[in-house]
């Protein structure tokens, strides 16, 4: 086969969808009120779980041509999917599913696949030189099912076949799926049909490396006797035969298939707790692929693939539930110990960390999430705090002129709040930026929420936009009030971490205790991690070279994978700003800076009192915008 000069490691060609997961675990479809929306489809799921297990991998097949289309192709780029071969197709739609979690052994599901886009696959649509690109093909059985894209199957098998690709098959058998049930029996994973043992019989020879369960392969040999089935296999094809056995494991049969089970190898698979099987075959498709591409050998790779089907059968979803490269690591270096890992806290961290979608090296924020001292701002000029909604909706604008004047490109963000600048989130969603918005009722101390429950809020937002939550904390609070605040903090990052939204912790000393000294700071970094908080961002006031310095060993020991620190403006002057920036230029820790009233204080009150007009308002808050980015900058000129 082609050495590692390979553009691709894998090329998957098969089902990519939609699946929409209903959330009620233990109800049944009919009665699921909300659904959660993944990737998914069998080769979908594997063209994800090779990338996020550090393989290049191609998705090669049809999506539609409207936003299900745009969001597989985009939910693959971001682990790193080459998509330059996932079609658009302009005349259908993307496939949809809907199932639901009844049980650990039971999920009602429906597909929508009829006439769908990733079933309009055809042999005009493989190309031999793409195919050339990779070390191996990876064929989902699906596929087979249906004249078009049976055809285009078997011409990427011939042109892998003359490259010298490995060619690999997972059965992923579906009867509804081959016209054996009804249309709404997605659930039957077996029913016996000569037809497809015999269509399925007629490629075998084409394969390398051919994986099923038991069941499956009862269909691909003709027998519901798995060592016979196995035995009619073998007759057809040369390629290793790697059986999924369930909780036991799996086996791998190089040669001729024994008569009895006692001759066959168990590799053992690690026994957990069942939240559902769903995706767990494609999860051990991508981990055996990693360790087979690899040339890891049978033992590896094996254990790789029960260790990522091990995972998977305890999360929500398939692809999202798929473990990367690190947190697969971590568990095999653990999973004796972990018969729970949806419960283990330091394997759903990194679970959490590791499959964010986007980086962010440098952040230049515009903070003008102020509820209460923009209030306050109009009532002193005599304004309707009507206009403030008009007003941070030309604030974005301004924000939105000085990042394209400075260059910000994927490194911009706002905070924003919803009572004032709803309209203000609307409109920059889905732009690229980093949006953040504030949970804490203004002023309070002890925290108190704006709007209730935080699980109930999130529910409704946007999964990109990053929970901010301020809290003023001194280590010297009474107990009481230390613990209360503690306490709501860690129920606003638990609901994080169930939800997926990000959490930014601002943390003030209070302005009423008179010891400001600077270094309690890292104490209350420290305290947080000891309780087992670890935001994805720190939003901290400036400080000196050498507190940052202490803060940053703490995170490193405690949360190395932490997004990083922002440092917040308070007010502050620009030149004092200036020299916070300066400070902190040596701090890897600290990213940018998330400052607002220095930014917007004096042109918000000159516009309120209608000494600014819109125009005016917005040049003046652009100049002090570009103001600070170019402060940061001169500290931190290699971040642009």
């Amino acid at each position: 086969m082609g050495g590692r000069q390979k553009q691709l490691d894998v090329i998957c060609i098969g089902r990519v969808a939609v699946d929409l997961y209903g959330e009620q675990v233990g109800a049944r479809l009919e009665d699921m009120h909300s659904f959660a929306k993944y990737l998914g489809g069998s080769s979908g799921n594997v063209a994800y779980g090779t990338a996020i297990q550090g393989l290049r991998s191609g998705m090669l097949a049809r999506v539609g041509d409207e936003h299900m289309g745009r969001f597989l192709r985009e939910e693959l780029q971001s682990v790193g999917v080459d998509t330059q071969y996932l079609i658009t197709d302009k005349t259908r739609l993307t496939a949809l599913v809907l199932l639901a979690i009844k049980d650990k052994d039971t999920f009602p599901l429906i597909f929508y696949r009829d006439n769908c886009a990733d079933m309009a696959l055809t042999p005009e649509d493989i190309h031999e030189d793409y195919i050339a690109s990779a070390r191996a093909l990876a064929i989902t059985g699906t596929h087979l099912s249906h004249p078009n894209t049976r055809a285009a199957v078997l011409s990427a098998l011939n042109y892998a076949g003359k490259h010298g690709l490995r060619r690999a098959l997972d059965i992923d058998y579906r009867p509804v799926l081959w016209g054996l049930t009804s249309l709404g029996d997605g659930e039957t994973r077996y029913i016996s049909s000569a037809k497809v043992t015999q269509e399925l019989q007629e490629v075998l020879h084409h394969f390398d490396l051919i994986v099923g369960t038991e069941e499956e392969f009862h269909i691909a040999g003709g027998s519901t006797d798995t060592l016979t089935a196995l035995q009619q296999v073998r007759a057809r094809t040369d390629a290793t035969l790697v059986c999924k056995r369930g909780a036991q494991g799996c086996s791998v049969f190089d040669g001729e298939i024994p008569d009895t089970w006692s001759n066959v190898t168990l590799h053992s698979g690690v026994r957990v707790e069942v939240l559902n099987v769903l995706g767990a075959g494609d999860a051990f498709m991508s981990g055996l692929l990693r360790g087979y591409i690899n040339d890891e050998g049978w033992d590896q790779a094996c254990r790789y693939a029960n260790a990522c089907g091990a995972l998977v059968v305890s999360r929500h979803g398939c692809a999202p539930a798929m473990p990367t490269f690190k947190e697969l690591n971590d568990y095999l270096k653990r999973e004796k110990q972990i018969l729970r890992p949806d419960t283990d806290t330091r394997l759903n961290h990194l679970h959490r960390v590791t499959t964010r979608k986007k980086q962010w090296h440098e952040l230049c924020v515009f903070a003008f999430d102020h509820r209460k001292q923009l209030s306050d701002m109009a009532q002193e000029v005599g304004a309707s705090e009507d206009r403030l909604p008009q007003l941070k909706l030309l604030l974005l604008q301004a924000a939105r002129e000085a990042a394209e004047q400075a260059g910000l490109k994927d490194n911009s963000g706002i905070l924003a709040d919803t009572t004032y600048g709803q309209d203000t989130l609307n409109a920059i969603t889905g732009k690229g930026w980093w949006i953040g918005r504030p949970i804490e009722l203004p002023g309070s101390r002890p925290l108190r929420l704006e709007h209730g429950s935080i699980g109930s809020q999130l529910v409704t937002w946007p999964l990109e936009h990053v929970v901010k939550c301020l809290v003023f904390y001194h280590p010297s609070d009474a107990l009481i009030m230390r613990l209360e605040q503690e306490a709501l903090i860690e129920e606003v990052y638990q609901a994080c971490c169930l939800s997926g939204h990000e959490l930014l912790l601002e943390i003030i000393l209070p302005h009423d205790n008179p010891d400001q000294d600077e270094r309690y700071y890292a104490q209350i970094v420290e305290r947080f991690y000891h309780l087992g908080i670890q935001p994805d961002w720190w939003k901290l006031p400036s400080l000196h070279a050498m507190n940052w310095r202490s803060i940053s060993k703490l995170i490193d020991v405690h949360d190395p994978e932490c997004r990083g620190i922002v440092i917040l403006g308070l007010d502050a002057p620009e030149a004092e700003l200036k020299q916070g920036f300066a400070e902190a230029a040596d701090i890897p820790w600290v990213k940018g800076f998330a400052v607002g009233r220095t930014i917007f204080g004096g042109p918000s009150r000159h516009w309120l009192s209608g000494a600014y007009s819109d125009a005016q308002l917005i040049e003046e808050v652009k100049k002090k915008y570009l103001t600070l980015i170019g402060f940061w900058r001169e500290v931190r000129p290699a971040n642009h």
